[in-house]
């Protein structure tokens, strides 16, 4: 592949529109994926009890694209990789939180769910939401406000496109599995 189109492939990347699902502080892995279903690690598997013992409509509802909007200290609790894991199966294509729990953070990164802190979003569940992650630039589009998010650095961008840590390395080793 031509670095013009792996930089073209970034760019589609990292803009993220979606309808907004949103949720306060101290969302934890035990709601975001239940210990009950931890018997797997199948994506295809975790994706239908995804927030399930928050949200019963969330996993029905989503759409592909969709945006989590959350409080502080998103994805606190146990240190499971299921939880990014299922938040990405099911078709959420970005986190927007005042803050994360550390493990979650970097959970998120490893398997190419971008992830942003902006602790000043304000959205109702289904407003149209719009995140560049090359520019932080985060809009509201029902309410026009738009906010500022620290953008996502370049290196994360590609890891995000090629879907996570794993396939970044492969390609960067020159892998072809």
């Amino acid at each position: 592949m031509s670095e013009k189109n792996d930089t073209d492939k970034i760019n589609k990347a990292n803009i993220k529109i979606g309808s907004a699902w949103v949720y306060g502080d101290n969302v934890d892995t035990d709601v975001i994926i239940p210990a009950r279903y931890l018997t797997t690690s199948a994506p295809e598997k975790l994706a239908p009890h995804c927030m399930e013992d928050i949200d019963s409509a969330f996993a029905g509802g989503v759409r592909p694209g969709d945006i989590i909007l959350a409080g502080a200290n998103f994805g606190c609790g146990s240190s499971r990789e299921h939880a990014p894991i299922a938040i990405k199966a099911v078709g959420v294509s970005c986190v927007i939180a005042s803050s994360f729990a550390r493990i979650f953070f970097r959970n998120a990164i490893n398997i190419g769910l971008p992830i942003l802190e902006c602790p000043d979003v304000k959205a109702m569940k289904g407003d149209a939401i719009e995140v560049d992650l090359s520019t932080g630039r985060i809009e509201n589009k029902r309410s026009g406000e738009v906010y500022s998010s620290r953008p996502v650095p370049q290196f994360l961008q590609s890891l995000f496109s090629v879907g996570g840590l794993v396939p970044y390395v492969r390609i960067r080793l020159g892998e072809t599995s």
